[in-house]
């Protein structure tokens, strides 16, 4: 029997609702990129805020906020400490997780999700404390046994392709009565330590799909997805089973045709992927909008598979990496809206149970056993037990008549369908009173929904007031961010001043002497 427990009744103690934690990494400048030498158009003000220059008016900036903000020296570990190790103790109470790395091509996100040898990314490093949190639970709790397992997949031109098993076809998506997404076919591997995940994930990360571009040599085209599913198990009755999944995601990046120069079927990609994302947006609108409208996960492959993470009820975490030169500039403005709107998500994670309970019956007989002190005392017992009980089921019969058989059949059939119909009455209203106390709690889920987004609005319209009073007293150190002026900028072409006004005058004297001399 499937149950979902309140995460306040859980071991993690959580809220009952997580709001999608979003921080912004910024790439370091490289002065290869920036042709015209215009120096960065983005930068920090700290470990939560940033400002961009405002395309409209190069003299003021705007300036946004987020949980976390990573400048161009943050290293891989601080990225994981501060912004993806909180969560995932979570996934070991039955609960999910997701981190998933969101901005344009060229941005870095690739390199933050994966990273290098020396410098591993957030994959990893998330995958390496999951199996060093389950050895620390395996040696606190003795009555519960984990098992970790992996899957890792690739969504390439709206085909979802299993990369640990490379010679697959595209894998549908399906949805189970709890809704539930899940991918039939798609392998799962058991994983007894972190070795063996290194053994598969790196040859299935180089089954996916990359492309060089003129924006990016080694561009994604795809996004992947890895997942780690951890079951926690009762040893011991009533077998309780706790399922918690990590969802690992790697967006491949959104791309102007006009800049990467792409031709043919890099076409179709990044036309795939674009519109991947659009529908990604379209769905943050919908959440944020509110107000029990459509949110189309159903449109794209990417968003049904991201729907436990954006308004589902996973601990989110979205990690936006952006660029610092003048290139870049509209893909980071946007991206920086994008990051800005994800962060009024609202999920609501719960701790997915499930009682693997044996029947009654077998304890029962044991039990009865050790009573009786033998099975032969106990099978006697039942023998009366059951003679006894068939005497006195048997219907009455008077002493001077002899009953007909026919009428004793239709009595018994009259009285079992009699007791049928009531317990089928029975049956039916608990099924109703079920059925209504599962929408009214659906409709307290859905107030409570509703409240928490209503403070957290008014939480951040106090926080805007309180920013812009505060504006006003604030003096920053730091220099303006202007736009430098481009050294490769030509010099304008002396224009050729006509007077007409002069040519015409002569002109008119010309031909007043022609005409003087003509009638003299």
């Amino acid at each position: 029997m499937a149950q979902r427990v309140s995460v306040t009744d859980g071991a993690a103690g959580s809220k009952r609702t997580s709001r999608v934690r979003v921080a912004v990494r910024l790439r370091p400048y490289l002065d290869q990129q920036d042709e015209k030498g215009e120096g960065p158009c983005v930068r920090g003000l700290g470990p939560q805020k940033l400002e961009i220059i405002n395309w409209r008016n190069a003299t003021e900036t705007l300036q946004y906020q987020f949980d976390a903000f990573h400048g161009e020296q943050t290293t891989q570990q601080e990225v994981f400490l501060t912004s993806v190790k909180p969560i995932l103790p979570h996934i070991l109470n039955g609960q999910n997780a997701s981190v998933f790395a969101y901005g344009p091509t060229g941005a870095g996100k690739t390199h933050t999700m994966l990273g290098s040898q020396e410098q591993p990314g957030i994959i990893p490093r998330a995958v390496k404390e999951v199996f060093k949190l389950v050895d620390v639970q395996e040696k606190e709790q003795d009555g519960w046994e984990y098992s970790v397992g992996m899957s890792y997949l690739e969504i390439y031109n709206e085909k979802v392709l299993d990369l640990l098993s490379p010679g697959s076809q595209d894998l549908p998506i399906r949805e189970d009565k709890d809704r539930n997404i899940l991918i039939p076919g798609l392998t799962r591997t058991p994983l007894l330590s972190f070795t063996d995940f290194d053994t598969h994930f790196i040859p299935a990360s180089l089954n996916r799909t990359t492309a060089s571009t003129k924006l990016n040599q080694r561009s994604s085209r795809s996004h992947a997805i890895l997942l780690i599913k951890v079951v926690k198990s009762q040893r011991g009755p009533p077998h309780r089973q706790q399922t918690g999944k990590l969802y690992l995601v790697d967006l491949a990046g959104s791309e102007d045709n006009r800049r990467t120069g792409n031709q043919g079927i890099r076409l179709k990609e990044s036309g795939a992927i674009n519109l991947s994302l659009f529908t990604l947006s379209k769905v943050v609108d919908a959440l944020n909008a509110g107000a029990g409208g459509r949110v189309p996960y159903r449109d794209s492959k990417l968003t049904r598979l991201l729907q436990d993470s954006l308004g589902g009820s996973a601990h989110s975490v979205m990690i936006t990496n952006i660029a610092p030169e003048y290139r870049y500039y509209f893909d980071t403005f946007s991206a920086l809206n994008f990051a800005a709107k994800s962060k009024q998500i609202v999920n609501r994670p719960f701790v997915r149970e499930t009682v693997l309970a044996p029947t009654i019956a077998p304890v029962k007989r044991a039990r009865e056993e050790r009573e009786a002190g033998g099975s032969g005392e106990l099978q006697n017992k039942k023998s009366k037990e059951g003679k006894k009980a068939e005497r006195s089921s048997s219907p009455p019969v008077h002493p001077h008549s002899s009953p007909d058989s026919s009428v004793l059949d239709r009595l018994l059939a009259l009285e079992k369908m009699m007791m049928g119909s009531a317990e089928r009455e029975r049956l039916n209203l608990l099924k109703t009173v079920a059925q209504s106390r599962k929408e009214i709690q659906m409709l307290k889920e859905k107030q409570k929904e509703l409240e928490d987004k209503a403070s957290m609005l008014n939480k951040q319209n106090e926080t805007v007031e309180k920013e812009s009073k505060d504006a006003l007293l604030f003096k920053t150190d730091l220099p303006p961010l202007h736009r430098k002026q481009s050294t490769a900028a030509k010099p304008r072409k002396q224009q050729a001043v006509v007077t007409p006004l002069q040519g015409r005058m002569w002109l008119m004297s010309s031909l007043q002497s022609s005409w003087d001399t003509l009638y003299a």
